[in-house]
């Protein structure tokens, strides 16, 4: 599976911003896919996943009621919606795919940077 980030850019505080993750390749060996983020100088730090039947969702506590994960199983692209957007989400953003419910996370995208300033 290859993954391809896109949709970051510079937001002032407040703002909103679409992330997309488009997957390509053996897309029916997807079970979940998932945002990380890396701030400069801190660990990755889970997001937001969604399985890939759109079934479910998840979010990290830090995004819970600003982010918003969704699917479009017909394009392959998973989208992160944020809003109220803070500083501290300025990170790199990547996403990630699981092969089943106990596998690790991997096929990690190149990630799209987010930066929160005025």
């Amino acid at each position: 599976v290859q993954l391809q980030a896109s949709g970051g850019g510079l937001v002032q505080p407040g703002g909103s911003l679409r992330l997309s993750c488009a997957a390509s390749g053996r897309t029916f060996s997807i079970y979940a896919l998932a945002w990380f983020r890396q701030a400069p100088g801190k660990e990755r730090e889970f997001v937001s996943g969604i399985l890939w039947s759109g079934e479910n969702t998840y979010y990290g506590n830090s995004v819970k009621g600003r982010f918003t994960i969704s699917i479009d199983n017909a394009k392959n692209t998973v989208y992160l919606q944020m809003n109220s957007l803070k500083p501290e989400d300025t990170a790199l953003y990547y996403c990630g795919t699981q092969g089943g419910p106990s596998e690790p996370f991997g096929s990690w995208g190149r990630g799209t940077l987010v930066t929160v300033s005025s």
